[in-house]
């Protein structure tokens, strides 16, 4: 049975450190990476390029690997769906997160009128990006640790550094909370 978040608690909750997302490229790796993330830390399924039926075998599988390790398990999808699955939480844009008691809220930003939209959504965190430049979207701006900074001083939400993220790049920042997809498989 899934651990539920308890919204009631949620700002005396300490939310991981470290966080991992799923992708096609790191696909074949996810069952390693996941067992050798620090106990407790964050995984953020999204998987999007599976069709729907073999993205929930997937989800299944791992979802059992992240919890035999305590890591917290966030579906990118709807609530609906993650209720069903069994998921911890929900990870996407602000317009898809409002609601949703007993599930943890992870909104998705990239400019100061998301995290205010995640804001309003009452995110539970919000993964910022990209930090640096990164596969995932290649030739976009990075904010950069400067204008990272600037925009995660402006909410009390807390933060989550995304993109370009390595352990060279997360020392090099210096933030609490790091999420990767490359970076940390």
């Amino acid at each position: 049975m899934a651990r539920r978040y308890n919204a009631a608690v949620a700002h005396d909750q300490t939310l991981p450190k470290l966080w991992l997302l799923s992708d096609t490229r790191n696909d074949a790796v996810l069952e390693d990476a996941l067992q050798q993330l620090p106990r407790g830390s964050g995984f953020i399924y999204r998987h999007y390029h599976l069709d729907p039926a073999e993205r929930r075998a997937r989800f299944t599988r791992l979802q059992a690997v992240a919890q035999s390790r305590g890591h917290l398990c966030i579906l990118s999808g709807s609530a609906i769906t993650a209720k069903k699955w069994g998921a911890d939480g929900i990870y996407g844009p602000a317009t898809r997160l409002a609601g949703n008691p007993g599930l943890l809220k992870l909104a998705t930003a990239h400019d100061w009128k998301e995290i205010v939209a995640a804001d309003r959504a009452n995110a539970d965190a919000i993964l910022l990006s990209p930090i640096f430049p990164t596969r995932s979207h290649p030739g976009a701006k990075p904010l950069g640790p400067v204008r990272f900074r600037m925009l995660a001083r402006k909410t009390e939400t807390p933060i989550i550094a995304l993109g370009g993220m390595t352990q060279d790049n997360a020392k090099r920042l210096n933030w609490p909370r790091w999420a990767a997809i490359d970076g940390l498989s």
